[in-house]
């Protein structure tokens, strides 16, 4: 077995992998399971197939292998599952914490509606199931929205490139340089933090579509001042006061007290008002916790989006310093406006912007994110639509 077939082993396996592992947390999403971790363990044997990949290229041709478009497609792809799982590290970590700081306050509430259903022959009227809901694993949502970028960028590498442009071959004189790991690494690792963030900036716009996002600039109002309000005590006043009704009628065991009871409170019909009204109150209460779960989740994508685009646009601007820094050395000019220099100083400005924009202005949600979602688009442009259809130093030819 030479060294090309263990190359292609480790390149069909980071598709194999990438591939269950997309298909793995959409099946968890879409069908609300709980999570095992077979997608994040598929994502590892991915990042781990593409690491030993590149090692073997980098003997094999005794550069550092990111010297084509096949490469840089590659290193790409290993970068999306990189920071695909520091997220999903951070998220589900973030989960674990809040499960146990809240695990005794959710027994208690468990306990309670136990406690205030506990006359069997109500149960089945008044009990009302909870509801599965998408929103109940953020973690799944996130990894489900990163995974594909990997597993895209890898496929078009292996099944649409030509053979010819897939095997490692010598650098022409102007890129044997040591810029090369420098300057080109830093550039793919910005792509791809970039990407990342703008994607969940996207789905930060799609999910706040039908949302009142005013809060993301409204945080001072304080959870005491919510709490106290008069419409919030009334309600409360009134679920205790069935919880307090449930409670007496059921320290009566036998038949003859709870009759004794129920005349004592004037009428049988209190009994059941109560418990209409405490249901309202239940439903109510749960419509405004599904929309604030949607808010919440909103709000993490919007912050998840500016922290990870504030990793990228460092790289890119480090990234283009050490280029031209390359191509003074290289041909004799620090910028001469090559077409991905061009898309490249433009991808700088959209994210300028966009920090700006958060940084001075204190803009947050929907505007900033329409920013970002530009971004997007003029990032892809200057990776691959410049290197495919543009004619320049950096151009791969792949359409000529």
């Amino acid at each position: 077995m030479n060294i090309l077939e263990i190359e292609n082993f480790f390149g069909n396996s980071s598709f194999f992998f990438l591939f269950i592992s997309m298909i793995s947390y959409w099946i968890g999403l879409i069908f609300n399971l709980k999570f095992f971790g077979f997608g994040r363990l598929s994502m590892i044997c991915a990042n781990f197939s593409l690491l030993s990949l590149f090692i073997l290229r980098w003997k094999e041709s005794g550069h550092f292998p990111l010297s084509n478009l096949y490469e840089s497609l590659m290193f790409l792809s290993w970068s999306f599952s990189t920071f695909h799982l520091i997220l999903e590290n951070v998220e589900f970590s973030q989960e674990n914490i809040s499960k146990n700081l809240f695990s005794i306050g959710q027994q208690m509430n468990q306990n309670l509606t136990s406690f205030v259903v506990a006359d069997n022959s109500k149960k089945q009227d008044f009990v009302k199931q909870p509801k599965n809901s998408f929103l109940g694993q953020p973690a799944l949502w996130l990894t489900s929205l990163t995974s594909p970028p990997a597993l895209f960028t890898n496929a078009f590498a292996t099944f649409s490139l030509p053979n010819e442009m897939q095997h490692s071959a010598s650098l022409v004189p102007a890129l044997q340089s040591n810029w090369l790991m420098m300057h080109v690494t830093v550039m793919i690792l910005s792509y791809s933090a970039l990407i990342c963030g703008s994607l969940l900036s996207i789905a930060f716009l799609i999910f706040s579509q039908n949302l009142d996002m005013n809060f993301l600039s409204k945080k001072n109002i304080s959870f005491t001042k919510l709490m106290n309000s008069p419409s919030n005590v009334s309600q409360q006043d009134e679920f205790l006061t069935s919880v307090a009704y449930s409670s007496l009628k059921a320290e009566f065991t036998s038949v003859e007290n709870v009759i004794s009871l129920e005349n004592s409170l004037s009428t049988k019909d209190l009994f059941i008002d109560e418990i209409q009204k405490s249901k309202n109150i239940d439903e109510s209460r749960e419509d405004r916790q599904v929309i604030s779960t949607k808010q919440k989740f909103a709000e993490k994508l919007d912050n998840l989006s500016y922290r990870i685009l504030g990793i990228g646009f460092p790289l890119l601007t480090i990234g283009i310093l050490s280029g031209a820094v390359w191509a003074n050395e290289a041909w004799g000019s620090y910028w001469s406006w090559d077409p991905k220099e061009t898309w490249a100083l433009a991808t700088w400005f959209v994210f300028a912007i966009y920090l700006h924009t958060r940084l001075t202005k204190g803009w947050s949600g929907k505007k900033p994110a329409i920013i970002a979602s530009l971004g997007f688009v003029t990032v892809w442009i200057c990776f691959l639509g410049v290197n495919l259809l543009g004619e320049g130093l950096h151009s791969y030819g792949f359409f000529k």
